[in-house]
């Protein structure tokens, strides 16, 4: 019996020398992170709205952590590929996402994403909200709201809307848009922002509700005609562009935004100090200018507030969805 006590108390101290050795190795491990190069995850092709947040925000937090920080697109399921990528990768702070208000739309579109968009992820913090802005092909006889609502009305096969992916905040602005105004709008998906305006500029599809920073620059070129936007108020950057709502439709509001977040498990030191590297990328005067040229709005808070911005648009899309009766294709 002694014999057998002496074993089991050396299996208990064996056991729980490897514990404390394990952890002073986290210890340790998290003093010095990061110690290699990060992963920045983007759920779309590049060239769209959120590569172009990733690729702003990038720079500036590697100048922040003093290590390279690399944008890698994974498209492919309205950003659920990436998301799953993510959610499932070791919680060592060497992995990142850029979540966006996809992730929360998609939890009432999709049976089984592969990931729970509030419990697989650790939110390190916003990054900015941008409206969405409704672009024409400029060979179409379209210059305002009305003109819109009227060609779509006399066309016998209506009008053309692409998105970058059904259930993103750009599918549903025309889903709502649609239910409000009974016109006869065909959705057409593609597998990111980018894909979508390229096919918009060849006359392949008509319209686009889009999110401002990629269809500024078109815009600006002149090679797409905005109709509206999406925001409560005018943009300064296109005084001359009336919102949805001023323009007859009381009311209409949609504003996608975009996210830093970790896989579930991440350690509250490194979310800590990925928040306090991008807030100060935020605060950036060349960043901060940048946005303001996207008609992007910065968002900067803390992980706590974030995790329940998350939660409320899980809620509030939910909603949406149901009503508008949008379904993945």
């Amino acid at each position: 019996m002694k014999k057998n006590k002496f074993l089991q108390a050396l299996i208990l101290a064996a056991s729980l020398s490897i514990t404390l050795l394990a952890s002073s190795s986290a210890i340790g491990q998290e003093a010095g992170w990061p110690t290699k190069p990060i992963r920045f995850v983007v759920g779309y092709a590049a060239g769209g709205s959120t590569d172009v947040m990733a690729r702003l925000i990038a720079p500036k937090i590697s100048e922040e952590l003093k290590q390279t920080v690399i944008v890698e697109n994974k498209a492919g399921g309205n950003s659920n590929i990436g998301a799953q990528m993510v959610a499932s990768a070791l919680p060592d702070g060497y992995t990142l996402y850029l979540f966006t208000i996809a992730n929360t739309i998609n939890a009432s579109l999709y049976a089984n994403m592969g990931y729970d968009p509030v419990r697989s992820f650790e939110p390190v913090g916003l990054i900015a909200k941008i409206p969405n802005l409704l672009v024409v092909n400029p060979a179409l006889p379209i210059k305002t709201l009305s003109d819109y609502i009227k060609y779509a009305k006399e066309s016998k096969d209506g009008i053309t809307f692409a998105s970058s992916g059904s259930g993103s905040s750009i599918h549903l602005s025309g889903e709502m848009f649609k239910m409000k105004t009974g016109l006869n709008m065909l959705h057409v998906p593609y597998r990111g922002s980018a894909p979508a305006v390229t096919d918009l500029l060849a006359g392949q599809v008509q319209s686009m509700f889009d999110n401002t920073p990629s269809a500024m620059p078109h815009v600006k070129s002149g090679k797409l005609r905005p109709v509206a936007i999406t925001s409560k108020t005018r943009s300064p950057l296109l005084p001359d562009v009336p919102t949805v709502s001023e323009s007859g439709f009381p009311g209409f509001e949609v504003q996608s935004w975009f996210g830093l977040s970790a896989p579930a498990g991440t350690s509250k030191s490194i979310v800590d100090r990925l928040n306090s590297a991008l807030n100060k990328a935020l605060a950036d005067p060349t960043v901060r200018h940048r946005l303001e040229e996207l008609v992007a709005t910065p968002a900067p808070g803390t992980p706590e507030a974030m995790r329940s911005f998350v939660v409320q648009e899980v809620d509030g899309w939910r909603q949406v969805v149901k009503v508008s009766g949008a379904k993945v294709e």
